[in-house]
């Protein structure tokens, strides 16, 4: 057997090899590619993840206090020497992974005086700080940077930040002296020689408390600014050698770029052996574990789903190549029939077919692996997948034709009783899809590993469901069809006849399992999205809130006046109060989250920005005599029968006393801090009338294009006229209002973390599912294309027209193609409520349990997802037609 005949063969049946080609191509580009894809989108994650945390979950901090308990360092300049030895005594994987570092010698505060203070009254505590890294952070506006070379019996220099400078109305050149107040040591006298502005205010380097770059306000007469000034190495030791105790810190910053992403439990358990090999007097305090189990979590859960995704696009491709390789054969089953008659035995047709296939699949294979390896990422070792897969793709065709058989028969018979060996396999399956579902309930998942189960369930699954519908689909055409004999006109009854007749198991099998898994990416992205809408609302249910300390309660005439403002509700959030019985004693309930919320008022705003929330009766209750009704967490109500209380307990709530009973029991509710265990919801709208009433502490404001500097600003008043009031002693100062936007809330659900890779998943697999399951219902047309030819030429003999050929053809084709789509699509949604209580989706929605409910939108994508195939059906039917011309299909002996 000559290579040139092989190529002569591959030339005959070009088209039939082509296609070979291009699935065996695009086969070994997913298996090289996609990891790729994977791999970048994790790691892009993970460095998203980590830049979203606050400095504490991204720093690991060792210190030495100020006591002087610790033997190391033994000054400021030896403490500098060691931030090189920390980073290198870290294990390896933590290590590798320090993006930034700073070292830190600080003294305590001590009372700042000096002309330029006492001439403003101002009380000013100061702690100096040498920190090498911010000369190259920041820059001079004013004088110079203090200098290492100063004598000891001279002034220290200092630095200030601009900020600092302007609100202790310092400048450079002001002298002044710092003492320890208790300590018994002399006074330092002190020198401002330079101001500065930060080159970067977002820097980690300004992320030590106290704070370099800004002096602290008191918020309570009497009380002392508190700032630092920065000043040398050399500076600091000339202190410590008149006695005054120092602190050192070594901060090192993890960067997410750095962290291998496949490596993180190796980096969690380094991170947790860290206090094991400290240093005498030495502590490290570290946050980095908690956003890295997140991230962990989150990833395991993707890759887990990604893995599911992944076997129905394979499994389809692999249906594909099935078909593709039994066209083929039947198209030449009159050529091995030729070489069986003379002579040639079952391996001569295997040999010239492998042959055949492999000029074929392998340059087709060897393309699609240097595809993929075009792709950015990092590459995953999956060369033997592709060998393996390509080996699979080049057997197609041998075993296919050794499968089919050289007498065709008659293709428009339906044998009503199957054979015993079909029945054998499609009992087989049926009950190994009931038995995988069976074993993946009981056994549960293990997330972030490939588990062979839960990618065999999906794919059984939905051929065992395409199986049943299979078997049921004829008999209700047998009844519409002899309801369309009754009927005038034959193209009714002739379409449905060949209909029932020409089902093909095979190519609507494969159908069925690709519309299941881009209905399954479909129905399970959307139920995350819809959780993602719950979890955004749970911490804001309107469309803003305004959160402060307290504000005056007419706040809410002054947001309702705004503009766009459709609603305000007040609350009021009082946590960490204990719960007291009726007679005062502890009820052994504390730290307890309470929040009052007014009860109709939230319930209206919540139908104005159109959020799902439910406010029950106990909240909308109006004032009256008795205890207040209370929803309770199922933590707290379990101490409250564990206290032995008869139905009602006693809360503080800014000082008043207030008497409450369990109405009802409830996980969570909006507003309450997520996760947290123990709440009490009282309704604000009820508290009794009482000299001192309690004042909001922020509102809900349901609205459309909210201006979020009007509603901070009107906030901002609020607490102003409320502190103005008289009411607080002590003249204390508030912050300034928070304001959360219900859009910015989503944002941050929907961000960071493993979620690109999750949406890559559902992209690529929808849009994959969808384009392989077109294609399978080509296959599905072009099975029966020959047959249906020929009974079109014949009936075109007698006078069939051209528009009655086309509504034949949809009579035909419509059953078969919708049934398939519908099938797929139902399995689907059946899927996700199988796997989604296992896949552990709530880390990408903050911990909202996923639920999968009915989206009208996705009927309506599925009924124009069926009207779009039955058209490519009808088109790949019309191509082929007039490919084959009348006298071709009426030729004597040919095949159907």
């Amino acid at each position: 057997m000559s290579i040139g005949a092989v190529v002569r063969r591959i030339r005959a049946y070009g088209g039939q090899f082509l296609l070979l080609g291009v699935l065996t191509l695009v086969i070994t580009l997913l298996i090289s590619g996609v990891p790729r894809v994977a791999n970048r989108l994790t790691e892009q994650g993970l460095r998203e993840h980590m830049a979203q945390q606050l400095p504490a979950q991204r720093d690991i901090t060792y210190t030495i206090g100020q006591s002087g308990e610790g033997s190391i360092p033994s000054s400021a300049r030896a403490g500098q020497g060691r931030l090189d030895a920390l980073q290198a005594a870290m294990p390896a994987e933590i290590r590798d992974a320090v993006g930034e570092r700073w070292y830190v010698a600080e003294s305590p505060t001590g009372r700042l005086t000096g002309p330029d203070l006492k001439r403003n009254n101002l009380l000013v505590d100061l702690a100096l700080r040498a920190m090498p890294a911010v000369p190259e952070a920041a820059t001079l506006v004013d004088g110079r940077w203090p200098a290492d070379d100063v004598p000891r019996d001279e002034p220290t220099q200092i630095a200030l930040s601009a900020d600092t400078a302007r609100k202790l109305d310092l400048r450079v050149g002001s002298e002044l002296r710092l003492a320890l107040l208790g300590s018994g040591l002399p006074t330092a006298p002190v020198v401002v020689v330079g101001i500065f502005t930060p080159n970067d205010p977002a820097g980690g380097a300004w992320d030590s408390l106290p704070q370099l770059l800004r002096a602290a306000e008191p918020r309570r007469d009497g009380e002392p600014f508190i700032a630092v000034g920065l000043t040398t190495i050399s500076g600091l030791d000339h202190r410590a050698a008149d006695g005054w105790p120092l602190g050192y810190n070594w901060r090192y910053r993890i960067s997410g770029d750095a962290v291998d992403a496949k490596r993180l439990d190796a980096t969690i358990d380094e991170l947790q052996r860290l206090e094991r090999t400290l240093p005498a007097g030495m502590k490290v305090v570290q946050g980095v574990d908690v956003p890295l189990r997140q991230f962990r979590d989150s990833l395991a859960s993707a890759r887990t789903l990604l893995a599911v995704i992944a076997a129905g696009v394979l499994a389809t491709l692999a249906g594909l190549v099935i078909l593709a390789a039994g066209l083929a054969a039947r198209r030449r089953r009159a050529e091995f029939a030729l070489v069986r008659a003379r002579g040639g035995g079952s391996t001569t047709v295997a040999r010239r077919t492998l042959a055949e296939s492999l000029l074929v699949t392998v340059p087709a294979a060897a393309v699609g692996w240097l595809l993929g390896t075009l792709v950015p990422g990092a590459p995953d070792p999956t060369g033997p997948y592709a060998v393996v897969a390509t080996a699979l793709v080049a057997l197609a065709l041998p075993v296919a034709a050794l499968a089919t058989p050289g007498d065709a028969g008659r293709g428009d018979l339906v044998r009503l009783r199957p054979s015993a060996r079909r029945l054998t396999l499609e009992g087989s399956l049926l009950v190994l899809a009931a038995l995988a579902v069976v074993l993946l309930r009981r056994r549960g998942l293990t997330l972030g590993e490939v588990d062979p189960l839960l990618v065999a369930v999906p794919v059984l699954l939905a051929m065992a469901v395409a199986v049943l519908v299979l078997r049921a689909y004829p008999w209700p055409l047998r009844l519409v069809g002899r309801l369309a004999a009754r009927a005038r006109g034959s193209v009714a009854f002739l379409g449905t006849a060949r209909a029932g007749r020409s089902v093909v198991a095979a190519p609507l099998v494969v159908v069925v399992l690709a519309i299941a898994t881009a209905g399954f990416c479909a129905v399970v992205s959307s139920g995350i999205e819809a959780s993602r809408d719950r979890a955004a609302a749970e911490r804001v249910p309107g469309d803003a809130l305004v959160s402060g300390d307290r504000l005056a309660p007419d706040t809410a005439d002054a947001l309702s006046g705004l503009p766009d403002v459709r609603a305000v509700a007040a609350l009021l959030d009082d946590s960490g109060r204990p719960a007291r019985n009726a007679a005062g004693l502890d009820a052994g309930i504390s730290q307890v989250d309470v929040l009052l919320v007014d009860g109709p008022a939230l319930a209206r705003v919540g139908r104005e920005a159109g959020r799902d929330i439910s406010v029950p009766p106990a909240l909308r209750a109006g004032a009256s005599p008795g205890p207040l009704p209370a929803l309770v967490s199922p933590a707290v109500a379990t101490d409250l029968a564990r206290a032995g209380l008869d139905g009602s307990a006693f809360i503080r709530v800014q000082g008043q006393r207030y008497e409450f009973r369990v109405a009802a029991t409830v996980a969570n509710f909006p507003l309450v801090t997520p996760g947290a265990e123990r709440f009490v919801v009282l309704p604000l709208q009820a508290l009794p009338q009482r000299p001192t009433v309690a004042v909001p502490t922020g509102f809900v404001v349901a609205g459309e294009d909210l201006d979020a500097e009007a509603l901070r600003q009107v906030g901002d008043e609020g607490q102003q006229r409320y502190q103005s009031g008289g009411v607080v002693s002590g003249g204390e100062r508030p912050l300034g209002v928070e304001v959360r936007t219900w859009a910015g809330a989503r944002r941050v659900v929907g961000e960071g973390g493993a979620n690109g890779l999750l949406a890559f998943g559902f992209v690529s697999g929808a849009t994959g599912g969808t384009v392989l399951g077109l294609l399978a219902i080509a296959f599905s047309v072009l099975a029966g294309a020959r047959s249906r030819g020929q009974v079109l030429s014949r009936l075109r003999t007698l006078g069939l027209s051209r528009r009655q050929w086309r509504g034949l053809l949809l009579v035909e084709l419509a059953p078969l193609v919708g049934v398939a789509v519908f099938t797929g699509a139902f399995v689907g949604a059946l899927l996700p409520l199988l796997l989604t209580p296992l896949l552990g989706l709530s880390a990408f929605t903050s911990g909202v349990p996923v639920q999968v409910a009915f989206e009208p939108g996705l009927v309506a994508a599925v009924v124009a997802l069926g009207a779009l195939a039955l058209g490519f059906a009808v088109a790949i039917e019309a191509l082929n037609n007039r490919r084959l011309r009348l006298g071709e299909v009426l030729r004597l002996g040919e095949e159907s």
